[in-house]
């Protein structure tokens, strides 16, 4: 009672696991070696960042640079200044843009989410401050959003987004796992899922920002299980705002405060004084959807702006509601999410297997999966397109480092009761040296992605592919990764040449079939 007078909703778990997962809390925060490791690695990586806006990152770039230079919603110099694919059927020879891109409120059609320029924002507006300084003082400083201190600007953030996110995924796990199958299921989603290619190859893309937004609203979700008051449930609200922000498909992760309220209505509802802890509960989710839509008015606002109706997202009626392709998206060889990135069929496993001690978690998490799934099913454009894997499912990294840390911790455990596990290498061996290879294998798969070795639209040959990995790959790394590092910018416009050739040619296939 004395929680319900302060305005406190108390969410009680299980008590047999509250007892454990307070232990394993305790335990965790005392031990920073898997922290420290993850930092390690991230700084060994930051070479890997490639500074460069390209294809649908124009756009969600063109939401910071824009307001930022021009101090409008005045897209024409991205457009302008955009790479040769995003510009084919969009700009003009002379430079003019194509009448069909403008909308009916004289605004250039950028449908991608404000999300990710709110978040760049800490990054971009000292940049742009120091160089109108720099202008100020003579130096040929170009504030125009453009130069490349902008531009490595948005790379890093980028990829600090994403790590951060993954160093949240990684301490959630650690509250049910060992540290080090938390550490494990961390490294193998971070380089043998699609993540890599969105966190550092394509840092202008939103999806590496979508897996922090995630993660903090996972995080501060699960944090405030036990007691929620009206200050958590505005936090969340806020929280869960901004991932809808960056990436709408994320609406399905609020299935978790959804379903839990559900359940603790239910609760409450056979309760003696359900009177008042249901009053205290249903105000709790009222704040929580008033934050949650108040942190969404930047992306309505914009929409209001651009499309002339808040609830235009500029997509136009493009999902399949009562036709959802669930087997293409999940095994296709055009981007299907298991056949590209097996290490997510670990993942899944892992979240089911959760199910044994922490039923309302697993539960929750497979339901939100099999949302997002939907959704994105449900898309004419369900295959991303010009997509490492299935793009769309890098926001569900948290869930992917909880549900693999889980089964590399299952799988330990059924090692070790072997009898003969005695004779053999410790379990942790045996699951590191697995992920090894399956992060192998995946970076070989991107390597050929990014080379376009296989093409980056559509289906692919999974012969060719496997042959590749074991030919091409290996005679083509050394010259390409030097040329990465020593001539990234050379490297990038041949890459960009292949891909403007293999866009014509599907184009011109396409043209042919009509």
């Amino acid at each position: 009672m004395n929680d319900v007078l302060h305005g406190e909703l108390s969410v009680p778990l299980r008590a047999e696991n509250a007892v454990a997962r307070s232990a394993t809390m305790a335990q965790a925060q005392r031990t920073g070696r898997g922290t420290r490791i993850l930092i390690v690695v991230f700084f060994l990586t930051l070479p890997l960042v490639n500074p460069w806006v390209r294809g649908d990152g124009v756009g969600y770039y063109a939401f910071i640079r824009a307001p930022l230079v021009e101090h409008r919603l005045d897209f024409t110099n991205d457009w302008r200044n955009a790479n040769t694919s995003f510009t084919l059927g969009r700009v003009r020879v002379d430079g003019t843009i194509d009448p069909k891109q403008y909308t009916s409120t004289g605004h250039l059609d950028n449908h991608f989410s404000v999300g990710p320029a709110i978040l760049w924002v800490p990054f971009l507006a000292p940049v742009h401050a120091a160089m109108l300084i720099l202008r100020q003082f003579g130096a040929p400083a170009k504030a125009n959003g453009f130069s490349r201190p902008y531009i490595i600007a948005m790379a890093l953030a980028t990829a600090i987004y994403g790590f951060l996110g993954l160093l949240l995924s990684f301490r959630l796990a650690r509250v049910y796992v060992e540290e080090r199958w938390a550490l494990l299921g961390a490294v193998g989603i971070w380089f043998a899922s699609s993540l890599p290619v969105y966190m550092y190859f394509n840092p202008s893309w939103s999806h590496a920002h979508s897996v922090f937004v995630v993660a903090a609203f996972l995080w501060y979700w699960h944090r405030t299980r036990q007691t929620r008051g009206w200050r958590q449930w505005a936090i969340l609200g806020l929280i869960s705002g901004l991932m809808l922000d960056v990436y709408y498909a994320n609406i399905a992760l609020l299935l978790f405060p959804l379903l839990e309220s559900l359940r603790s209505y239910r609760r409450e509802w056979k309760s003696a004084h359900r009177g008042l802890a249901l009053r205290w509960l249903i105000i709790g989710n009222v704040i929580y959807a008033v934050m949650t839509m108040l942190a969404f008015l930047p992306t309505l606002i914009t929409k209001q702006i651009i499309f002339g109706h808040a609830l235009d997202f500029g997509y136009g009626g493009e999902e399949i509601w009562t036709a959802p392709t669930f087997l293409q998206v999940l095994f296709s060889s055009d981007h299907g999410l298991l056949t590209w990135t097996p290490i997510i069929i670990l993942a899944l496993a892992g979240l089911v297997l959760l199910y044994r001690f922490e039923r309302e978690l697993s539960v929750y998490s497979i339901a939100v999966f099999a949302a997002f799934l939907y959704v994105v099913a449900c898309h004419a454009d369900w295959d991303g397109l010009s997509s490492f894997g299935n793009r769309f499912f890098v926001s569900l990294t948290p869930l992917f480092v909880l549900g693999l840390s889980v089964a590399f911790s299952e799988c330990a455990k059924r090692f070790q009761s072997a009898r003969a596990v005695s004779k053999s290498r410790p379990a942790y061996v045996v699951v590191g040296a697995m992920t090894g290879l399956l992060i192998v294998w995946n970076l070989g798969f991107i390597f050929q992605w990014g080379n376009h070795l296989i093409p980056v639209r559509g289906p692919i040959s999974w012969k060719q592919m496997a042959s590749n990995q074991v030919t091409a790959v290996p005679q083509q790394l050394g010259r390409q990764v030097d040329a990465y590092f020593s001539g990234r910018s050379r490297l990038m416009q041949q890459i960009e040449q292949k891909d403007i050739h293999q866009l014509k040619g599907q184009n011109s296939a396409a043209a042919s079939l009509k």
